[in-house]
């Protein structure tokens, strides 16, 4: 078999892999979509984020969804032909922070495609998978499996979600409204807040914004003081999440937030300088939000049950053989939203 493999930066290749041989508990899939992540596109464009860099050739990906193909002789409950989501997350749950119950930040994390510990963890996008029965999430006969691959950077959103608290009745700010900026505003109508207001820099993340329930876009390139109406009397919003990982877009966040607001930031940026009279006079709560866990299977349970329809953030379609076009396509945010890798099949289709 084959798996989409980034040698260094700009060196991307298919290349034959072998399949882990599958144990008792765990089940045999062909993988059918993945979607390409923000970290995907680090480590293609750039070798890695940060202190994170890529140490030896590592296969991209932690989006999919499949059909498993064959199933452990220990494990209930699921069949060959059954199709799935396929959770990225595989905690320990011995270490301290799994017996917290804090398995995001596990200490010894297996992460589909990180690069984070050595030997790397090898990532998703291979025409086949064996993994652990407690990855699979059984997907809904109405879902396609391109949107089942939307469960987890849904997942981000909704972990960004909780750690703002309640937003139930709240004015709430999002700014960067690509594929994780999107769908976290699905998960926000979901969650009751009273009005979003969506920034980006290109309309087309902002059109994204308003099919998903986005109250309010504001193109900060045609407009670049079109949150100065928000700042007025100490600011407006009572939770901002930025998920763009640009600092002008953080620093604005301070501007704007109400005196003890709450700004979660998301998107992946580098060290920052920030006015911290004005985070501590308006007594604003900064908080940091990584990856997620449970929430998967709410993720999955929304989608299945039509709560969340994904399908507007899905622009493109491109063929596993094509992979390396499909990088290309994903890394310009103004002509691409979710750019989808179709492992079923080797010719490049339309977005659907």
């Amino acid at each position: 078999m084959r798996a989409l493999v980034c040698h260094a930066p700009l060196d991307l290749r298919l290349d034959p892999t072998t399949l882990d041989q599958m144990g008792s508990h765990q089940l045999q899939v062909r993988v059918a979509f993945g979607g390409i992540c923000g970290s995907d596109l680090h480590y293609f464009q750039h070798g890695g984020f940060g202190a994170v860099r890529l140490k030896e050739p590592m296969a991209l990906g932690h989006e999919v969804s499949g059909v498993i193909d064959a199933v452990g002789s220990a494990i209930a409950g699921y069949r060959v032909g059954q199709r799935i989501a396929i959770s990225p997350s595989r905690p320990c749950g011995a270490c301290g922070f799994c017996q917290q119950g804090l398995p995001n930040h596990c200490s010894d994390m297996s992460f589909y495609g990180s690069a984070m510990r050595f030997p790397h963890v090898q990532g998703a996008f291979q025409e086949m998978l064996v993994i652990d029965a407690s990855q699979a999430h059984p997907i809904a006969d109405s879902l396609s499996l391109s949107e089942a691959a939307l469960a987890e950077p849904l997942s981000v959103g909704l972990h960004a979600i909780a750690r703002a608290g309640s937003v139930f009745g709240k004015q709430v700010l999002v700014t960067g409204c690509g594929p994780i900026g999107a769908l976290l505003i699905a998960g926000l109508r979901r969650a009751g807040a009273a009005r979003i207001v969506a920034a980006d820099i290109a309309d087309l993340p902002l059109t994204c914004a308003l099919k998903m329930g986005a109250d309010e876009t504001v193109n900060l390139m045609q407009n670049p003081d079109g949150l100065a109406p928000f700042a007025i009397n100490k600011g407006r919003f009572d939770v901002m999440f930025e998920a763009s990982g640009s600092d002008k877009a953080l620093r604005a966040g301070l501007e704007v937030v109400a005196p003890r607001g709450v700004i979660v930031t998301i998107g992946l940026g580098g060290d920052i300088t920030m006015p911290l009279n004005m985070l501590v006079a308006k007594e604003i709560d900064l908080r940091g939000t990584f990856r997620f866990h449970h929430e998967f299977a709410v993720a999955v349970g929304f989608l299945n049950q039509g709560l969340i329809d994904g399908k507007p953030v899905i622009s493109d379609i491109v063929a596993f053989d094509q992979a390396k076009e499909a990088f290309k396509l994903a890394g310009d945010k103004r002509q691409s939203m979710k750019v989808q890798i179709d492992f079923t099949q080797g010719s490049t289709e339309p977005a659907h």
